[in-house]
């Protein structure tokens, strides 16, 4: 028997930093690690360079012919001409350029001038915003950054670089399309927005095709372009036609794989491109998992408790709607909003409908993704819940009747990880498409029990209210 080629895939997200090692023919998952990261909306590479090495000691890389980093999207990595990182890395999470995504918005002619530049509205996630505000806040530090490169891509690089294999910076066109200054309809960077945001020109790494390497190591190693996660994730999961993904992490997210490049005026839907040379229109919140903690911490339960109680309550909570702002929102952009409790009465206010209304309030957020991709022709066949707050029962029961389509709940796995081991063995095949890796995502199909469109609406109601104060 000819012994196994192994590939590896890295996910560097917001928390940690995961690492899977895989049959490079058949996508069997043969190791597993993970390590932390600190706290916060800005942080210092090097961190992630610190819990990359930690979940890859003890030798879980021997053996691996390829390697590939997915990254946490959007985050401006700032160097230097010598390649010194000038500042703490601020991630997508860091709302603080938001008056400069407004003032952006509005130097360029208005959301609508956006989206025919790059395909999308400005929010404060993007990375031109926040190299506006490192301009205009930060001057010292401004004059000193020569190059500005993503997380997946510094991390790619790192790993090279302690390879001896670093040639120059590279990114891919899923991470790129989300930078703010390229364009997936065009591919190719809009020096000009840069320009427009950070005063002069800066270098900007090399745009890789899907499937190249973005070096070797001197012991032989490919390193692999690389992504965004949500990209990653599309490539983990072999995404079908018709296949809306809903993650439900840090973040939620919205994403589905299509042919071409979507204009969605509203600025809920981003034009990014994904990681196969096709394009991934995707919807991003700010809040998702983490508004069934905070609600559980609240009332003072485990999830496991907060999810009987929501089990408990009736479609709607008593009348009880919770728009899930706990974080502000990037989606839609209210950087400064709170989270806001609408229809509370005496005899409605108890911990099962507080927990209710935390779910339908959290997957009501994201709702509105899988609407507007049928606003704009995309066929809804079924929708993939991921993340970890898609072990909730409580979300499996509800989803389906807010998304108004069969859900799937995929076996758990990490399937950033799992799609960057894909990518970095389409690499090294030298195929014209990615291995075609079989995955688990018939473990639970729910048809939609209930119609949603009630809760919906009194969502809607409330979230239009807000709009109006």
């Amino acid at each position: 028997m000819s012994p196994r080629t192994l590939v590896a895939g890295v996910d560097s997200s917001t928390q940690s930093t995961k690492v899977v090692v895989c049959d490079a023919d058949t996508g069997a998952v043969l190791r597993t690690s993970a390590a932390r990261h600190p706290e916060g909306t800005e942080v210092h590479p090097e961190r992630w360079w610190d819990a990359y090495r930690a979940a890859t000691r003890d030798g879980l890389l021997d053996g691996v012919s390829a390697i590939a980093v997915g990254g946490q999207q959007h985050g401006m990595v700032a160097l230097d001409e010598q390649d010194e990182v000038v500042r703490d890395a601020l991630l997508w999470n860091d709302t603080r350029s938001a008056g400069d995504a407004r003032d952006l918005t509005a130097e360029l002619g208005g959301p609508g001038a956006w989206i025919d530049a790059v395909g999308s509205v400005l929010v404060p996630s993007f990375t031109v915003t926040k190299l506006r505000w490192l301009a205009r806040q930060e001057p010292g530090n401004a004059a000193r950054v020569a190059r500005v490169v993503l997380p997946h891509d510094w991390l790619t690089g790192r790993i090279l670089k302690d390879g001896n294999g670093f040639t120059r910076w590279t990114t891919d066109r899923g991470d790129a399309s989300g930078t703010g200054y390229w364009s997936a309809a065009t591919d190719a960077y809009r020096s000009d927005l840069l320009r427009l945001a950070f005063g002069r020109d800066l270098e900007v790494p090399e745009v890789l095709a899907p499937a190249a390497a973005a070096g070797h190591t001197s012991d032989g190693v490919l390193v692999g372009a690389g992504t965004g996660d949500n990209m990653g994730a599309a490539l983990g999961l072999a995404l079908q036609p018709g296949d809306v993904v809903v993650s439900l992490g840090t973040s939620g997210t919205v994403f589905t794989r299509h042919e071409r490049a979507l204009r969605d005026a509203t600025g809920y839907i981003a034009g990014f491109a994904d990681a196969t040379g096709r394009h991934l229109p995707l919807l991003c919140t700010l809040n998702a998992a983490r508004v069934l903690t905070s609600t559980a911490a609240m009332l003072g339960v485990g999830l496991d408790e907060l999810d009987r109680l929501a089990r408990d309550a009736g479609p709607g909570a008593g009348g009880l709607t919770l728009l899930p702002y706990l974080d502000g929102e990037r989606t839609p952009d209210l950087p400064d909003a709170t989270g806001t409790l609408g229809g509370i009465t005496r005899a409605n206010a108890t911990p099962a409908n507080l927990a209710r209304a935390a779910v339908e309030g959290m997957l009501c957020n994201l709702v509105a993704g899988a609407d507007a991709f049928r606003d704009k022709g995309v066929h809804v066949g079924r929708v993939l819940l991921i993340g970890g707050a898609a072990a909730s029962q409580a979300v499996r029961e509800i989803a389906p009747g807010l998304f108004r389509a069969p859900v799937v709940v995929p076996h758990p796995a990490e399937y950033v990880a799992l799609g960057m081991a894909r990518q970095a063995a389409w690499a090294l095949s030298g195929a014209g498409t990615p291995p075609a890796w079989e995955r688990a995502i018939d473990s639970e199909y729910a048809v939609p029990a209930q119609d949603g469109s009630a809760v919906l609406e009194r969502y809607r109601a409330l979230l239009r209210a807000l709009h109006d104060r």
